[in-house]
């Protein structure tokens, strides 16, 4: 199931959601990935200090997969404002 992060912190909730429904402590993750145990709590507790490379290893070894893809919003303010039949000041 897709997930749109918003904060680091979802990110934590992820790894730690998807390595415990792959019945996995820290310690069998962390042998996995070649990281210790503490870095992968320190993962999950404060997922903003992760670096992209560990991320990546970390998120191939839970079966998931990173996507970034363009947001299916409206157009932002700024472009609405000047597109408005308001005059420009």
């Amino acid at each position: 199931m897709p997930h749109t992060l918003v904060t680091p912190t979802q990110m934590g909730q992820i790894l730690k959601t998807a390595r415990k429904n792959n019945q996995l402590s820290q310690t069998e993750l962390a042998s996995r990935v070649g990281l210790s145990q503490s870095r992968i709590s320190a993962f999950e507790q404060q997922p903003e200090n992760i670096g992209l490379g560990q991320l990546l290893s970390v998120l191939n070894a839970l079966g998931l997969e990173l996507t970034v893809q363009a947001r299916q919003s409206t157009a932002p303010q700024a472009l609405l404002a000047r597109d408005s039949d308001a005059p420009e000041w």
